[in-house]
């Protein structure tokens, strides 16, 4: 077991961590559409969230991995069959050619062990697929909402209500989301030809996530993997997967400053300590980086809350706040809106979370970010209204203009 305590080795493990995740220089995967799909089959998947106050969680998570993305490469993607869209903790878009691993997921909800709850209506089931094979791709708003008492928005009509577990059991995909309206074709008309279509084993899906964990975040432990994976026999077979690579020494245990184990490759620490990128990064609060709350903790002890589901007597930094990351640290966060009719993307309060020391070039850095994030929004107009301390807000605006 290797203990992680001087300043230099913890500088190592998160510069190999953020370096894993493409957040470590500014072009790791290449540029637009190329770039795109190579990010997204290293890391795995890439969360989607229907919440709008800023550009989807997807395109932002992409941008700030891939110059040069902009917002419709997603669905590009999506519409040329190098994507397809299928839970994996969450709603995600996920690489075409891991397509296979999906399959027992959709097995388990056929045979009503995932998503049990939902109604299977059959009989208009089967009716919407002869629908969609005669007609082509269709919306759930192209089918008739026949109820006569509606309760409010999360209230499905029955034939949205039997088009998702249609998608959920594999018969239909997401062919098309354009202006985030998805659209739904036949599978066999979506997937590509040649590609792997046999469900794996729990054994081999087991070392596929194994095998994706750390060549997409560096370390990890048992907690991570298997995160948001209900198979009971998937997970054993992760743990079982774990306790063979220790054994064998090919993989290591890693003890964090705050005493938490973590597991790497055995050279992990052998490797050569990558450059940090010198820009300042505006992650979206879905990043991959982020979205494992206690994982971020751990490596980076910096304590991060969506607050968008807390009530806002509660709230501590704002409904969207959005963590910085800059070099290998995480700075601060933004609580953000962009307001598209006036393109001005208002930052609600900017909170800088390091010392007096190192706040003028962090101020520096996110005023730059800032601007190059604005335009991603489509906005031309940066306007701060609170800062956090007040003491960096003569130095944030400065740099602004």
């Amino acid at each position: 077991m290797t203990e992680i305590k001087s300043a230099a080795d913890i500088k190592k493990v998160r510069r190999l961590v953020l370096d894993a995740q493409g957040l470590g220089h500014n072009q790791p995967f290449g540029k637009s559409h190329k770039g795109a799909l190579a990010a997204i089959e290293h890391l795995g998947y890439i969360q989607l969230d229907s919440i709008s106050v800023i550009v989807r969680a997807h395109n932002h998570t992409w941008s700030s991995r891939v110059p040069g993305f902009t917002p419709d490469m997603s669905n590009e993607l999506l519409e040329d069959g190098k994507i397809y869209e299928y839970w994996a903790h969450a709603a995600s878009y996920l690489p075409m050619k891991d397509f296979r691993y999906s399959l027992p997921d959709k097995k388990s909800v056929r045979d009503g062990v995932l998503h049990k709850r939902r109604s299977k209506d059959r009989k208009l089931m089967a009716n919407i697929l002869k629908r969609i094979e005669a007609e082509g791709p269709l919306g759930s708003k192209d089918f008739e909402d026949t109820r006569e008492n509606k309760t409010g928005w999360w209230d499905w009509k029955p034939a949205k209500k039997a088009i998702e577990v249609l998608y959920l059991e594999g018969d239909l995909m997401i062919s098309s989301r354009k202006n985030f309206q998805k659209t739904y074709d036949l599978t066999e008309r979506i997937l590509p030809k040649n590609l792997d279509l046999t469900e794996p084993t729990a054994e081999e899906w087991a070392k596929h996530l194994v095998n994706e964990q750390f060549a997409c975040h560096g370390i990890a432990h048992f907690k991570s993997i298997a995160y948001g994976r209900r198979g009971v026999q998937l997970r054993a077979e992760i743990k079982k997967r774990i306790e063979a690579q220790l054994a064998s020494n090919d993989l290591v245990e890693l003890t964090l400053p705050n005493g938490e184990i973590y597991l790497a490759p055995r050279d992990f620490m052998d490797r050569p300590l990558p450059a940090a990128d010198p820009n300042l990064k505006i992650l979206s609060p879905f990043d991959n980086l982020v979205i494992q709350r206690k994982r971020l903790t751990d490596i980076f002890a910096f304590d991060y809350l969506i607050e968008c589901y807390v009530p806002a007597a509660k709230r501590r930094y704002g409904y969207f706040s959005l963590p910085l990351l800059f070099k290998d640290q995480m700075v601060g966060r933004i609580d953000c809106k962009a307001l598209r009719a006036e393109k001005t993307l208002r930052v609600n309060a900017a909170f800088i979370e390091v010392d007096e020391k190192m706040q003028p070039q962090v101020c520096r850095a996110l005023a730059k970010a800032l601007d190059t994030f604005s335009a991603f929004q489509g906005c031309d107009k940066v306007v701060i209204e609170n800062v956090v301390p007040q003491s960096c807000a003569s130095a944030l605006q400065r740099a602004l203009a």
